[in-house]
């Protein structure tokens, strides 16, 4: 389903990643676990084509996205949503506002719909008229999965999205992410520090060491 396959990234003049391989079947859970600096979140943005990269291919679904490391489809066009550490709610929109940002190709009834029944998915329904401000870091970060589900991508990219969660919410949140990824079948890359959390959601992990992968 996904195929990402000799990527070279440097920062700095560093490299980071060399040679680095990865794939994916429809549905899977990958846990992509490394020490701070190793190319994790830098992985996450290339395959989403938020990033560069001195060399390397990502093939989604047989499209070929990126080839020798340069883009050829645009970000918005990738069907890959992702999801930040930070969260990334626009916090001068509501959530309705903040949910419907990427699917605004949808009539205004559709986009009330679709953001209704996200809501729902992720637990949250009725709050649509509330702000980021007024929700608490796991609501920040079930809407903002929600955001990124709401153009029903082929792949979620997920960078280390609860590492700002105290320890309760951090373990709530991560059997629901599972089980609403699980539901809506939807193939993902999770970036995480964290063994248990990549225990918990992921299917399959694998540890980015010697700018290389090893999987487990």
């Amino acid at each position: 389903m996904l195929i990402v396959k000799d990527v070279q990234i440097s920062h700095g003049g560093r490299e980071i990643l060399s040679g680095f391989d990865l794939s994916l079947s429809e549905g899977e859970i990958f846990a992509l676990l490394g020490q701070s600096g190793s190319g994790k979140s830098s992985l996450l943005r290339f395959i989403a084509g938020l990033e560069a990269a001195e060399q390397g291919e990502v093939m989604l679904d047989d499209q070929q996205l990126s080839s020798q490391g340069q883009h050829l489809i645009a970000p918005e066009h990738r069907e890959v949503g992702m999801v930040f550490q930070n969260y990334a709610l626009f916090p001068h929109m509501s959530v309705q506002q903040n949910i419907a940002f990427g699917i605004n190709n949808l009539s205004k009834a559709e986009q009330i719909d679709k953001v209704s029944e996200l809501l729902q998915l992720v637990d949250l329904p009725g709050i649509q008229a509330k702000y980021p401000h007024q929700l608490s870091g796991g609501e920040q970060q079930r809407v903002a999965l929600a955001r990124a589900l709401a153009p029903s991508p082929k792949l979620l990219l997920l960078d280390e999205p609860f590492s700002n969660l105290d320890t309760l919410h951090r373990e709530q949140l991560t059997h629901q992410v599972r089980d609403i990824l699980k539901a809506a079948n939807i193939s993902a890359i999770f970036v995480t520090h964290n063994q248990s959390e990549a225990d918990t959601l992921a299917d399959n992990l694998g540890t980015i060491e010697n700018k290389h992968l090893t999987t487990k």
